[in-house]
């Protein structure tokens, strides 16, 4: 190509989009507009940060999570070999340490060639192959220009991000170290909690002052992460059928279950700061600091972050892309990333590789790249490219998936998640074996003339 291709934000979509291309020979410009202008939930100008969580979620396969990663590695995506690489341990879970995961990543895109270009997209020009994946934060001015282009108004929800405490403020003597059915070894930190224990903790949160929200606002909680204030105040079992919850925990003091669990899962690798699980939360930073502190373990907490909310924005995508992820009326602009109605970290990368892959194909001449819709990946475009009477913003999950050829009879959930992961497995290979460009130059390939071989050091 005579002209670089334009993607507009340096989150994960972005970044995977930027490598994707830029690993196959495209040029590549990146554009980010941190830290001249930055966000309510960014605190750093390097590509790929993470703002919430530093959880990816279940490695196992039989968890469509899991599958999605599997998918991922085969494609080379550079968001999960940085994952893979910055891996802290949490059980079963893929988590990382953030600093870790950035350098990779901003390691990764300067070894591929990517040019990074600060400042902010205010206008879209649909004459120039541009890849829009400026995620749930998308600056007002570049929301109105989506806004005009696409002529229907953007959507937006708010999520939440957890406090995260720091490790040695914390009375270890009350805690236990466990993961649940003793699957994963002794990764995360526990609190149990007693019956009253419990019950004035849901109480607290209950009585517990928000920060206000406009009355528009107020009913646009994703559900899938909702504040821990609201989930106390949907009843007193709630929380306790939920992130609390102490199925397969044991307390080895007591040598039996306790009445709740609040549970700690290590944020960095080397186990100094602790996310707080399912403790997304809008309260006021000093009922913060004094409810979780109320807690078995956490009274002398010192808070490395305390939870925050801020806006998520995404377009009406059924109405608007097709599975290639380029807009239908203006085929040069793709949309990628949250902004298209994935949540969640991985389904973020993965929308960001799509819209490159389509985008590579464009540039040879080959036709859209459309995975089956029985892989991950196609559940997943498929979902946020069909229309359907209400959207909202979905993870990686089976229900995503097409009915299984053959139905089990009475079986249960493992049997039907291992029915659609050999289901997936055998599309996906066929699929990728008919598509031989998604296969691109390996990062070791490129590596043999680069001048500098440490800039790799980080990617593994």
């Amino acid at each position: 190509m005579s002209e670089s291709v334009l993607v507009v934000g340096a989150g994960l979509a972005g970044s995977e989009a930027a490598w994707q291309l830029a690993r196959r020979g495209i040029p590549v410009e990146l554009l980010e507009m941190r830290p001249n202008k930055t966000t309510p939930a960014h605190r750093t100008a390097r590509p790929a940060e993470l703002v919430c969580t530093n959880s990816f979620k279940s490695d196992v396969p039989e968890v469509a999570a899991g599958l999605l990663k599997e998918e991922l590695r085969q494609l080379g995506s550079l968001v999960l070999r940085a994952a893979d690489g910055a891996r802290v341990p949490s059980g079963q879970d893929l988590s990382v340490d953030r600093d870790a995961f950035a350098s990779s990543v901003e390691a990764g895109l300067a070894h591929a060639g990517v040019r990074r270009v600060g400042g902010e997209l205010t206008a879209i020009d649909p004459a120039r192959t541009t890849i829009i994946a400026t995620g749930p934060l998308t600056s007002p001015d570049l929301a109105l220009a989506i806004e005009r282009l696409t002529g229907q108004e953007h959507l937006h929800f708010f999520d939440a991000a957890a406090p995260i405490v720091v490790g040695a403020s914390l009375d270890h003597s009350v805690l236990f170290r466990a993961s649940r059915y003793g699957k994963g070894g002794d990764a995360y930190l526990n609190i149990p909690l007693d019956r009253p224990a419990y019950e004035a903790f849901v109480a607290a949160l209950v009585g517990a002052e928000q920060v206000e929200l406009r009355d528009f606002e107020k009913t646009m909680w994703f559900e899938a992460c909702l504040p821990v204030e609201e989930l106390a105040r949907r009843g007193p079992e709630t929380l306790r059928f939920g992130p609390l919850k102490p199925l397969g925990l044991v307390d080895p003091k007591t040598g039996r279950r306790p009445y709740a669990v609040v549970q700690l899962r290590p944020d960095d690798a080397a186990s100094d700061l602790y996310n707080l699980v399912g403790f997304q939360t809008n309260l006021r930073w000093p009922e913060q600091r004094r409810i979780f502190r109320s807690l078995p373990g956490l009274a002398t907490a010192e808070f490395a972050r305390l939870g925050v909310m801020h806006r998520n924005t995404y377009v009406n995508s059924p109405a608007l892309l097709g599975p290639s992820h380029r807009l239908r009326f203006a085929p040069r602009t793709s949309l990628a990333g949250q902004l298209v109605g994935v949540e969640g970290y991985l389904e973020s990368a993965m929308s960001g590789l799509v819209a490159a892959l389509n985008v590579a194909a464009g540039v040879a001449g080959e036709g859209d790249v459309v995975f089956p819709d029985d892989t991950a990946i196609g559940a997943l475009v498929r979902y946020v490219t069909t229309p359907q009477r209400e959207f909202a913003p979905m993870n990686a999950t089976w229900g995503l998936f097409p009915p299984l050829d053959e139905p089990l009879r009475r079986a249960d959930k493992r049997e039907r998640a291992r029915a659609h992961l050999a289901r997936a497995r055998a599309s996906f290979a066929r699929f990728v074996a008919s598509r031989p460009d998604l296969v691109a130059p390996s990062v070791v390939a490129m590596a043999e003339s680069d001048p500098q071989p440490d800039a790799l050091a980080a990617i593994p």
